[in-house]
């Protein structure tokens, strides 16, 4: 007797390996992914600039570091003290200005570099809703969307959902872009499971079904883009189907759980990691459950032979794959 709906999966072309190098951009799901990524040691970037959740504010930054267009004073702004920036998350946020800038230039480099040389690039698109700053004298056409709203006052923003043809012309620039600098990159696409219950039940489920269908919409266009290497792989279905209980849900009840994250990514690795990897991640875990041990008398001879066979095991990774670190 089957007591789920499964969703039903095939394995992709250009697979992740070791030698992967890994790009994830987008909301907090990118960041559970992205930890099972550093979990077992592939090469990869998670959010440089924190969690993005709209898919204009992800091609700003895209565009930004692709032209390699720095961030000034201009665009930083301070509140309560802490500077801070539209175009990114608060926990970049700094008490110091020029430190701050610093930090955001960067964290630009970083994507920078991270769009010229990645084999696969993980999107992960949160909501539809996005906030525009009004500010004391903009024009209408002048209101740029922001990324955060860094808890700013209410009236400093107007709100508005995104169309499908707009997210979808944004998803288009943003292929276009990477595509002029990386054409090998295979690009993923996913919605997150994470409800946004803030805008409301039903305003979340239109932000989902907007998303969902402008990644489609571009799906069904991108033969005009030459080349492009690109695929959805279907993680609010798998949460919203498969999933359709609570006790998947974290204590919140909009979050998924652990139990529903490992669940993901094993479907996820179903599609996208080489089955030639299983042995190494295998190894892998098994060291790091060993570097979670805590011995009772860390003197006694067997736990420095348990320490010496870990070692080894570290070493023996790191000849094969210098760039594996615990």
């Amino acid at each position: 007797m089957k007591l789920q709906t499964e969703i039903s999966l095939n394995p992709e072309e250009n697979q992740i390996d070791y030698a992967s190098k890994i790009l994830l951009l987008g909301s907090c799901f990118s960041e559970n992914i992205g930890g099972k990524f550093d979990y077992f040691k592939f090469q990869n970037l998670q959010n440089p600039f924190g969690v993005i959740f709209n898919p204009a504010s992800i091609e700003n930054l895209v565009v930004r570091a692709i032209d390699n267009t720095a961030f000034t004073e201009e665009n930083i702004f301070q509140h309560n003290g802490i500077w801070k920036c539209f175009e990114t998350h608060s926990e970049l946020s700094s008490l110091q200005k020029d430190q701050f800038l610093q930090n955001l230039n960067n964290a630009l480099q970083n994507l920078r570099e991270a769009l010229f040389s990645s084999t696969h690039i993980i999107f992960t698109f949160g909501t539809s809703w996005v906030y525009r700053d009004i500010g004391a004298s903009t024009p209408l056409s002048a209101r740029e969307i922001v990324a955060n709203c860094h808890k700013l006052p209410q009236q400093n923003f107007t709100k508005e959902l995104l169309s499908i043809d707009k997210i979808s012309k944004s998803i288009q620039n943003i292929f276009r872009n990477i595509l002029d600098v990386n054409p090998s990159a295979t690009i993923i696409n996913t919605v997150s499971p994470v409800r946004h219950i803030k805008d409301g039940f039903i305003e979340n489920s239109l932000s989902k079904a907007h998303l969902i269908s402008a990644i489609h919409h571009f799906k069904n266009q991108k033969s005009k883009i030459v080349n492009l290497q690109s695929s959805y792989f279907p993680s609010f279905e798998i949460m919203m189907d498969e999933l359709r209980d609570y006790r998947f849900y974290a204590e919140d009840m909009l979050h998924p759980s652990k139990t529903a994250i490992e669940i993901i990514w094993q479907k996820f690795s179903g599609v996208w990691i080489s089955s030639e990897t299983n042995l190494l991640q295998k190894e892998i875990a098994s060291i790091q459950s060993g570097l979670l041990h805590r011995p009772f008398n860390p003197e006694s001879a067997e736990h420095l032979q348990f320490s010496e066979k870990l070692q080894r095991k570290i070493s023996s990774i790191q000849n094969k794959f210098p760039h594996i670190h615990f």
